[in-house]
């Protein structure tokens, strides 16, 4: 794959390979590797040192450990998207005897099924798979820690069940799934469950000395699907365009949406982060954007994918040590620096390619008892809901086709929204989720909730 260097000025390219520089100085990593996503291509890449002698490129494979967990949620939610399973039903319904079965797809995608977050001793990152033959070998005798669907507790034994699941429910193993119905697809030819040349090793770097020691690399078995794959940062920068925008070979623009969209509390630890997990995928507030992407780590090896859907921009980082660079941090840089030192260009505005009279009978400024919106119909065919002051309730809304619309964000998600017609055609008012909007504040000729004083408004006397 070649890098448009050229895509980026000078100046921003110069700024993320001081950036990356610093962190393996710094973090005293023996290489480190990093790509920058804009406008669904690979704008740049960097590296600093070096992997069997020669400078990493876009395709040297490091391995990404829980970065796996999102591919593993892909395939889960093809299934739903296939109308194979719900993200309502019960483990067991799909994949019975676990003894976990009373969770929900959807708490494990989540990490809110109140599974432990490890598998028993020994310690599974560091030992052969061939010691957790079985489901019940990674879950052990206490797998529940805290009841289903009330906290947020990470959990890698969850994603064990899921890669089971896929594999009950297809018919076929975790692997090879994978490889025909995400990788290929996508073009990831250098994704893999296990190291293939080029590739750097891993390695532990001495706290108190510049020595290193080499990392075991064993193969995760069962617990493949939270942990096991191999990638690059050309691989992974093809992954970060994908979870932004989607593809219909693989998973809907809609479905990845979904999987960016919060689905489990924050813990305690992490509320004033602004950290939390939707499916598959972390979610945190940095430098006042919302930034989603998963981090992996795995003996020898850590590694980040950060997504700003807002400013299109996204960054890999990947590096072969235990411990000491930041990738999540570095990841974050790098979007930052791109996104401010090259605002994303906003799109022309369009019209309408056809004006429909329904809809702009509901156009224009409507009142909800005093408080002012304004209703707008986008080119996209959606209805925009806003505030004309101050701070408030907002959201897009989208046709039904039988003359009513439902919310697609925010308070109003999945809501309503209904124009009431007086006998003669006309609107009287809006119906959203039982709220009443109205073309004056508390319009006397409409149905107001409560009814309106028939002296009107008036001063204090």
């Amino acid at each position: 794959m070649t890098t448009p260097q050229e895509s980026l000025l000078p100046g921003t390219r110069r700024a993320l390979l001081h950036r990356i520089a610093v962190a393996q100085a710094e973090g005293r990593a023996p290489s480190l590797v990093a790509a920058v996503v804009r406008d669904g291509r690979t704008v740049w890449h960097g590296a600093r040192t070096s992997v069997d002698g020669h400078g990493p490129d876009e395709n040297v494979q490091y391995r990404i450990g829980s970065i796996t967990k999102t591919f593993t949620a892909v395939l889960v939610l093809r299934l739903r998207d296939e109308g194979l399973l719900d993200l309502g039903d019960p483990l067991e319904k799909h994949l019975p005897g676990t003894g976990v079965g009373e969770a929900t797809i959807a708490e494990l995608l989540a990490h809110t099924a109140g599974l432990a977050a490890e598998s028993p001793a020994p310690w599974w990152e560091r030992t052969p798979g061939s010691l957790r033959p079985e489901l019940s070998d990674v879950l052990g005798e206490q797998p529940l820690l805290h009841p289903a669907g009330r906290r947020h507790h990470y959990s890698n034994p969850g994603y064990t069940l899921l890669g089971a699941l896929v594999e009950e429910v297809r018919g076929a193993p975790w692997e090879e799934v994978l490889r025909g119905e995400v990788l290929e697809p996508l073009g990831l030819h250098r994704t893999s469950t296990r190291p293939q040349a080029p590739h750097a090793g891993g390695w532990a770097v001495h706290p108190w000395a510049d020595a290193m020691l080499p990392e075991p690399m064993e193969d995760l078995g069962r617990m493949a699907p939270a942990g096991q794959l191999w990638s690059t940062t050309g691989d992974l920068a093809r992954f970060a365009a994908f979870l932004a925008r989607g593809d219909d070979r693989v998973l809907s623009a809609r479905s990845v949406a979904e999987m960016r969209t919060p689905a489990a509390p924050a813990e305690s630890a992490d509320v004033m982060d602004g950290i939390t997990y939707g499916l598959g995928l972390q979610i945190r507030h940095q430098d006042g954007r919302l930034l989603v992407g998963h981090s992996g780590s795995l003996p020898g090896f850590l590694a980040n994918l950060t997504i700003s859907v807002a400013d299109d921009v996204a960054a890999v980082v990947l590096t072969n040590c235990t411990s000491g660079p930041l990738p999540g941090a570095v990841a974050a840089d790098l979007v930052r620096i791109v996104a401010e030192a090259e605002p994303r260009i906003p799109e022309p505005w369009r019209p309408l390619r056809e004006v429909d009279p329904a809809v702009l009978e509901l156009v224009g400024q409507w009142y909800w008892g005093t408080h002012a919106f304004g209703l707008r119909a986008t080119a996209d065919g959606l209805l925009s809901l806003a505030p004309l002051t101050g701070g408030g309730r907002r959201a897009r809304f989208r046709a039904n086709g039988d003359g009513t619309w439902t919310g697609l964000e925010g308070y109003y998600a999945g809501e309503l929204l209904r124009p009431v017609r007086r006998p003669d055609g006309s609107v009287s008012h809006l119906d959203l989720g039982s709220f009443v909007f109205t073309r004056q504040p508390y319009d006397p000729e409409a149905a107001v909730p409560g009814g309106v004083d028939a002296e009107g408004w008036r001063g204090i006397g």
